[in-house]
């Protein structure tokens, strides 16, 4: 998949960090194996927030990850603890997002902890204009 990635860095920390950030993160970190050594991050969520009409807020979760080694201790459920709180405390009526699939063990993890999926409740589909088609709806056509 990083094959796929054409984001810089650069692009990647002004668009997080910068004066207006486009998403927010939470880090999941341990300490480090020796004494001296420092934090080490095993995992993290990506979010923003969106809109929706009908209902509200929303907190949309982009990217959540947690390394191999470290899962099964409760870290993917202390970063959803996170959010789910972050959530109601920004008054959002709920928390969106898109899982693949084929990652069966992401779908029960999200689905233990009461997650529906849309997609077989109410018949919703994932589309996307890329950038090509951004820019040729966006060029004016000439008549």
């Amino acid at each position: 998949m990083e094959h796929h990635v054409t984001l810089t860095e650069k692009e990647l920390l002004e668009d997080g960090f910068g004066d207006t950030p486009f998403y927010h993160c939470i880090i999941a970190e341990i300490q480090g194996e020796g004494s001296s050594d420092g934090p080490k991050v095993v995992g993290f969520a990506m979010y923003y927030f969106t809109y929706d009409p009908w209902v509200g807020k929303q907190l949309y979760l982009e990217e959540f990850y947690v390394m191999d080694e470290y899962r099964g201790l409760g870290i993917g459920s202390e970063i959803l603890r996170q959010l789910s709180d972050l959530a109601m405390k920004t008054r959002c009526t709920g928390m969106m997002f898109v899982v693949a699939e084929n990652n069966e063990p992401s779908v029960q993890f999200y689905k233990r902890r009461g997650a529906e999926d849309l997609s077989q409740e109410e018949g919703w589909r994932l589309y996307r204009f890329d950038k090509s088609s951004l820019v040729k709806m966006a060029t004016p056509s000439e008549e």
